[in-house]
């Protein structure tokens, strides 16, 4: 579940998916206007089919980006200017060096940019330009579904169904031939299976099906539709129907974890067993903040910065597992899930939060 994501940036607005529901399910994303920059985090928020997920789709995994050039190991962008980047020079300029190197850790990674606002093309745009100028690949969150967050945290998005095309097909044009992975809007599915009493599932899942085939008509573009996390439907079944409704069988895969903290481990078992029942779709996880994977103690919010959390495997396409495709940051360290344990508001930045997560960091 998306957690209000109110980071301010420029144009677009980052985020990583924050849980409305009270279990280790929820996701953390941020909703205020777009940010540009991709500085914050948290989330606050037809035309040709593509080929079915069943064995690899028209992106070779295994092989380079493609018009990008950039190494299989390292292809993904690290915008400049973000909250760590900023936050590491002003405790250079005072004397921390430590924290500042440790602040690196989260600075010198590539992570999501989230669009959440209601002019996305110009952010876009400026996003994946400037990772082809570097000969990298941006990777951009569309959250602006109607009725985002079920009306919690995250609450927003598009005012109606038409309004959502309208988004789509701008985010598309800002997308150009330019590389770039694309997440379609974190927790709208799990949402809606989870009876969302806000949503009618069948307009939902056309308007998540619509904006799979928009995005994938954009030859540099690999589309992934969100499916939650372990602890929100534990039985991926309840997610086949819904997700096939939504298009995913002409996606290049599903993401896992969101905003979450389950492991590796976890979370790859759980997106096998979801894929096997999909026919072999491919998975990109969130780790970004799973290194330690997810808090036990009591309490129903154990999604909402929860202590002692570390840094996950860095960004990389090189898994080692040939159903994933990446692991990637797409909730941003250091950006609140809310106001619990003493926290600003989601998607705000939070510099001791990111310190403690860098500092626990296993890489």
């Amino acid at each position: 579940m998306v957690r209000a994501l109110v980071a301010a940036a420029v144009l677009a607005t980052v985020c990583g998916t924050g849980a409305a529901c009270a279990t280790a399910s929820g996701t953390g994303h941020r909703t205020a206007g777009q940010t540009g920059t991709g500085d914050g985090t948290g989330h606050d928020a037809a035309g040709p089919t593509r080929p079915e997920a069943a064995g690899p789709t028209r992106h070779d995994a295994a092989g380079p980006t493609g018009r990008g050039g950039a190494p299989d190991d390292e292809p993904f962008f690290v915008a400049p200017g973000s909250h760590a980047a900023r936050q590491a020079t002003a405790w250079r300029a005072a004397g921390r060096t430590a924290d500042a190197h440790l602040m690196d850790r989260i600075a010198a990674r590539p992570q999501a940019e989230w669009l959440t606002g209601p002019h996305p093309e110009a952010a876009v745009r400026d996003r994946t330009t400037a990772a082809a100028r570097h000969r990298r690949t941006a990777v951009l969150v569309a959250y602006y579904i109607p009725q985002r967050d079920c009306g919690a945290h995250s609450a927003g998005g598009a005012p109606s169904a038409a309004a959502y095309r309208a988004w789509i097909d701008a985010f598309a044009a800002g997308l150009g031939d330019r590389d770039a992975y694309v997440v379609v809007e974190p927790d709208a599915v799990p949402h809606t299976v989870a009876g969302c009493a806000q949503v009618v599932p069948a307009e939902r899942y056309a308007l998540l099906a619509y904006a799979v085939d928009r995005l994938g008509r954009q030859s540099g573009t690999r589309v992934y539709l969100d499916a939650g996390n372990p602890g929100w439907i534990p039985d991926p079944a309840r997610l086949v129907g819904p997700l096939r409704s939504s298009g995913v069988t002409r996606a290049d895969g599903v993401t896992l974890n969101i905003s979450n903290f389950h492991t590796d481990r976890t979370t790859s078992s759980y997106g096998k067993r979801l894929s096997g029942l999909l026919g072999g779709t491919r998975l990109v996880i969130d780790t970004s903040r799973n290194g330690n994977g997810p808090h036990l103690g009591p309490g129903t919010d154990l999604w909402c910065n929860p202590p002692g959390r570390a840094l996950g495997r860095p960004p990389t396409r090189r898994t080692g597992d040939p159903l994933i495709d990446a692991y990637l940051w797409i909730k941003r360290p250091g950006e609140s899930d809310g106001t619990c344990r003493g926290g600003p508001a989601a998607g705000r930045w939070w510099p001791s939060y990111a310190l403690d997560l860098a500092a626990n960091a296993h890489d």
